[in-house]
């Protein structure tokens, strides 16, 4: 199973990202924003290679860029793979997604907290990285469904969805 979950989450994470790559070009094509160079920043700090100027950092920012997102792709897979399929499950990856740019950006210096943006470039964010997450998940789950149901959909084919009866004892009110 691990080798299937790596290649099939490889696989959908690189298509999300090359899809919301595609959404941040043609954005930046109507508002004018440039391209970051905060992926390049954050894998020179995480290597130790000198940060150089944005022509030459081009290289290390689309290693990051690509690099992280096939890597996290791997976890959507995991989730598609239990039975954690479709938009719900990709909502709560996109928060992964966020938090695991917001992990690595604040660990090495080169980032901000998000509630210090300004909230134009939030937004532009979080709409990039939803677009990657919903994508991921849309190829995960897929994948993962030739494979037939998760452990968590077969289980619900048998039952209705979680039981007040199940976990622990109500405590009594003296």
């Amino acid at each position: 199973m691990m080798r299937r979950v790596l290649w099939q989450g490889l696989v959908s994470g690189a298509t999300g990202t090359v899809v919301m790559t595609a959404g941040e070009k043609l954005e930046q094509r109507l508002t004018g924003r440039l391209d970051s160079y905060v992926p390049a920043r954050v894998l020179a700090r995480l290597t130790g290679l000198p940060e150089e100027p944005r022509e030459q950092s081009r290289a290390l920012n689309l290693a990051m860029h690509y690099g992280q997102g096939a890597l996290v792709g791997v976890l959507r897979s995991i989730m598609a793979q239990v039975g954690l399929r479709g938009p719900v499950a990709s909502a709560k990856f996109a928060v992964v997604r966020l938090t695991n740019d917001q992990i690595l950006e604040n660990a090495t210096g080169v980032g901000a907290p998000p509630q210090t943006w300004p909230r134009s470039e939030l937004a532009v964010d979080l709409l990039h990285k939803s677009v990657y997450a919903f994508v991921t998940g849309l190829v995960a789950d897929a994948l993962a469904a030739k494979d037939g149901p998760g452990p968590g959909q077969r289980h619900a084919a048998m039952r209705e969805g979680r039981h007040s009866d199940v976990g622990p004892l109500p405590r009594h009110q003296s």
